[in-house]
């Protein structure tokens, strides 16, 4: 017991030991002890009662406690819970105490003797290792971390460096110690070197960094915690080798092999990278070192980023190394003028250095700035080597200087690929001959044609250009003889064992294919005719024909040369051969200089051969190229041969041309018939035109009058055509009212207006509905004229339900047929009584086309059912349009008129008029029809009858 009370006053420190000592009944056992100390002296080694007993003194004195645990600890040195509660219940007394304390010494004391029992236990470990660091304990911390990690196993280490790097981050820890630390580190956690790296740049150890960095980068299973790329990491390296090139070297860094290892890697920083490496030099003092570096990077380099970079960095290089020489020399000059009083008289003058070279580097500065064209040219070219325009601009930054150009030419027609030029090589070899024509090196300009004709080009065509130039060197100095034999050379046919295909004619080299060009040949064939006879240039033209590699435009040229030679029929011959070569559309131009030929050689005279011509251009001719031919055509008619022919090309040309063309051909046509054959022959034009647009198709030339009218008539009636704009249509039929107005068919032309009316929205076809105004005011009544407005009105309703999408519902035809439809269709005409009830029901084609009510001439009062179902219809009618009241007073007098009876009216003789003429009305006018029980037909019905019978 007194032994425990030694302890527990040793534990607690000098203070707590002489209070025990003055007072030591406040550690004897009371009362309430005595149960667990006799418990306790029969068993000692309880843990459960010790725990209980210290448990059961928890509201005791602060040594009382720590007396109970010193006595539990030393019959258990072995329990981690006593410790670990003992421990936690010390730390927490001396909290907040400095770190000078006496008892924060006590209590590593008692730590100590913990770790005799306790060293396996990472928390006691720990524990202890925050109250050294909070006691600023450096070189006893750094021991006891050493002894924490040969304790505990690896697997608990890294708790263990957790603590220990936070004890490195202190300030105050020598930075020898902390690199050895975290070296020993490192061996464990390898990944986490850039935390190392960090740690050497925050203590300036730059050496030991860049040596870590470099080892990072050449270790190629390592991956960075911070997510940093191997290129970032090249980035920081370079910036740190540029920033202490002194430290690096240090450390025995081999810096230019590792930024030269950079360079080849990464190749979209290999500005930058030069750059550093430059830099690095720079930062050393070997300037001569950092200028050939510039130099190599710009040698090197293939984007213009990068080359601008490096050229920027070496002209302020050299601009600052020019700054400092000029400040250094006008510093010196005081003392040099000094030194020159002193000097003899200059024997010795070859010998001294006075060390002033600022001319030198003003020069080297102005010839840096006259390279950088010359230096930007190179970087485009190692870009791509076979860009052919490059290569020329190139050329032409050596303007003024012979040798390099010559050079530069030389360099390019070896280094440009003839299957990856972008360009035309040829041109390389054609300026290289060119440029020694210019210096009147003629000798040497065909040698190198005569080189550039043999190089394997991709195409025929670069070869041919080749020639072609060469000859035009020729001529250019009067030697036309060379010039024809080298076309004649050029154009020579290679003799072959057999006649090869397409295919294996293609895999031959240009050279042996070039007998096929058609640019050499149209080349030679103007050379033999500037040159030579006609005979030679017929023979070369009819090479060419034999060959098949003739043009149109070599058929015109020849047809031409024999044409000034007159040469007619030669010529003839000639474009016949064009024409049975060609076809369309490449033989347009051929057949038009034809027919231009034979009309103006022969006229009238060969008519027949002639129109043989037409008929032959005309066969195949598409509707795009037919116009100017049958235009020509019926000119030649017109003036050599019959108007009735003219008259036919004419009608033939119209279906046959493009849509938009058709109504120029009408036009001209209505125009040159007026001229022959008067108006008549224009009606017929007229209705020709419009039944062939509206019908598809021609009238049987056999039909009566009478019937050829009823077609027409059924034509207009049909729906909008689709051979023809709306707007040639609206045009057609405001020309074809007019002419009918002029021969006094009245009738013909209201009918011909009401039919193109539905064609004629009134918002945009302004001039068709003046034309209708014009012709009502001057030939109708008030019926007629109230007719057109309705009409008007309707087709505006029309289009305007059009263009929203609300059409209104049809009504039900079957619901509203008249009875005696129903009749119709009982005795047997089925047909008739449908197209009764169509009649009586919609009256018109046309969607919201209202009735008037009025009656023409020609037409009986309806009868009084079918009035009534009309009536009927035209109130459930949603489209009416609402008349003013005079309207609808004069609606009222022609119903109360027709009510008295329709014998009131006189008496005239009647014709059919086509239903769609009076719209609504055609139905009350076959409903009176079919009162009397007169059942009219229309053409189809009597074409339908004919052919029966």
């Amino acid at each position: 017991m007194a032994a425990a009370v030694a302890a527990a006053g040793s534990g607690a420190g000098p203070g707590a030991a002489a209070a025990a000592a003055a007072n030591l009944d406040d550690l004897m056992p009371s009362e309430d002890d005595l149960l667990y100390e006799e418990e306790l002296l029969r068993n000692p080694y309880s843990l459960k009662m010790w725990w209980r007993y210290i448990t059961a003194r928890a509201d005791a004195s602060e040594r009382r406690r720590h007396l109970l645990f010193e006595r539990a600890l030393r019959a258990l040195p072995g329990s981690y819970k006593l410790w670990h509660a003992y421990l936690s219940e010390r730390s927490a007394a001396v909290r907040g105490l400095a770190p000078n304390h006496p008892a924060l010494t006590a209590l590593a004391h008692t730590y100590e003797r913990s770790l005799v029992t306790m060293h396996k236990m990472p928390r006691v470990w720990l524990d202890y290792l925050q109250l050294l660091m909070d006691m600023k304990k450096v070189t006893q911390a750094r021991r006891t971390f050493d002894r924490a990690l040969a304790a505990l196993p690896i697997t608990q280490h890294d708790r263990v460096w957790v603590l220990y790097l936070r004890f490195l981050a202190q300030p105050g820890i020598p930075v020898e110690t902390a690199v050895r630390v975290y070296r020993r580190y490192l061996q464990l956690e390898p990944t986490h070197a850039e935390e190392f790296v960090a740690y050497l740049k925050q203590k300036e150890r730059w050496g030991e960094a860049a040596k870590r960095l470099s080892g990072m980068l050449n270790d190629d299973t390592f991956r960075s915690i911070e997510g940093k790329s191997k290129h970032q990491l090249w980035l920081e390296l370079c910036e740190l080798i540029t920033k202490h090139p002194a430290e690096v070297l240090a450390e025995r860094i081999d810096v230019d092999a590792i930024l030269r290892g950079g360079i080849r890697k990464y190749k979209d920083e290999v500005g930058r990278l030069w750059t550093a490496l430059a830099d690095f030099h720079i930062r050393r003092g070997a300037f001569e070192v950092a200028r050939d570096v510039y130099e190599e990077g710009l040698a090197a380099v293939a984007t213009v980023r990068d080359f601008g970079l490096l050229f920027d960095a070496l002209s302020h290089f050299e601009e600052s190394l020019l700054a400092a020489k000029l400040a250094a020399a006008g510093d010196d000059d005081g003392a040099m003028e000094t030194d020159e009083a002193a000097e003899n008289d200059g024997a010795d003058f070859l010998l001294t250095d006075s060390g002033d070279d600022v001319d030198l580097r003003l020069a080297r500065l102005e010839a840096l700035a006259g390279r950088r064209a010359a230096l930007l040219s190179a970087v485009m070219l190692r870009q791509n080597p076979h860009n052919v325009a490059e290569w020329h601009k190139r050329v032409k930054l050596f303007a003024g200087d012979p040798t390099k150009q010559i050079l530069t030419y030389t360099e390019a027609v070896k280094t440009v690929d003839h299957d990856k030029a972008v360009g035309k090589p040829n041109s390389l070899w054609v300026a290289f001959a060119k440029f020694y024509e210019g210096h009147g090196d003629i000798a040497n300009a065909r040698i190198i044609f005569e080189k550039a004709v043999q190089v394997p080009y991709k195409y025929v065509d670069d070869l041919a250009s080749v020639w072609c130039e060469w000859a035009e060197m020729e001529l250019r100095h009067n030697n036309f003889k060379s010039a024809l034999q080298l076309m004649c050379r050029a154009t020579e046919v290679p003799q072959r064992p057999r006649k090869l295909s397409q295919e294996e004619e293609r895999k031959l080299p240009v050279q042996e294919r070039l007998y096929r060009s058609s640019k050499l040949w149209a080349f030679y064939a103007d050379l033999e005719e500037s040159l030579g006879t006609l005979e030679s240039a017929a023979a070369v033209y009819d090479a060419m024909l034999e060959l098949r590699v003739a043009t149109p435009q070599i058929i015109l040229n020849y047809a031409l040369m024999l044409q000034e030679a007159k040469h007619w029929e030669a010529a003839f011959q000639v474009y016949e051969r064009g024409t049975a070569l060609f076809k369309y559309p490449h033989v347009a131009d051929i057949w038009t200089a034809y027919i231009k030929s034979f009309v103006a050689r022969y006229g009238g005279s060969k008519l027949e051969r002639a129109r043989d011509m037409f008929e032959s251009a005309l066969k195949d001719c598409p509707p795009e190229q037919a116009k100017p031919l049958f235009l020509e055509y019926a000119a030649l008619e017109e003036q050599h041969g019959l108007a009735r022919h003219a008259m036919q090309v004419y009608e033939r040309a119209i279906p046959a041309v493009p849509k938009e063309q058709r109504l120029s051909i009408l036009e001209l046509y209505v125009s040159r018939a007026t001229d022959f054959f008067g108006i008549a022959k224009v009606r017929e034009i007229y209705e020709t035109a419009i039944e062939s647009v509206l019908l598809g198709s021609e009238p049987p030339a056999d039909l009566p009058e009478e019937d050829v009218r009823e077609i027409y008539e059924t034509a207009i009636e049909s729906e909008p055509p689709g051979d023809l704009p709306e707007e040639d249509v609206r045009n057609l039929c405001v020309r074809y009212a007019q002419l009918e107005r002029k021969l006094g068919e009245i009738d013909r032309a209201r009918a011909i207006f009401v039919h193109g009316s539905h064609l004629a929205d009134p918002r945009r076809a302004r001039p068709f509905w003046e034309a209708w105004n014009e012709f009502e005011v001057r030939h109708g009544n008030e019926d007629t004229f109230k007719e057109m407005l309705r009409i008007k009105r309707s087709v505006a309703a029309s289009y305007a339900q059009m263009h929203i999408h609300t059409a209104a519902p049809v009504p039900d035809a079957a619901a509203a047929a008249p009875a005696d439809g129903a009749a119709a269709a009982a005795g047997g005409d089925s047909m008739a009584a449908l197209e009764a009830a169509a009649l009586v029901d919609k009256g018109t084609r046309l969607s919201g086309f209202v009735s008037a009510g009025v009656i023409q001439q020609g037409q009986q009062a309806p009868a009084a059912g079918q009035q009534a179902a009309a009536a009927a219809a035209a109130a459930a009618n949603p489209e009416e349009i609402e008349l003013g009241d005079e309207d609808d007073d004069e609606d009222a007098g022609n119903e109360a008129a027709a009510a008295d009876g329709a014998e009131a009216e006189p008496e005239l003789q009647t014709k059919a008029v086509p239903a769609g003429v009076f719209g609504a009305l055609a139905g009350q006018a076959e409903g009176g029809e079919q009162q009397q029980g007169e059942q009219q037909l229309g053409a189809l019905e009597r074409f339908k009858k004919r052919r029966v019978e």
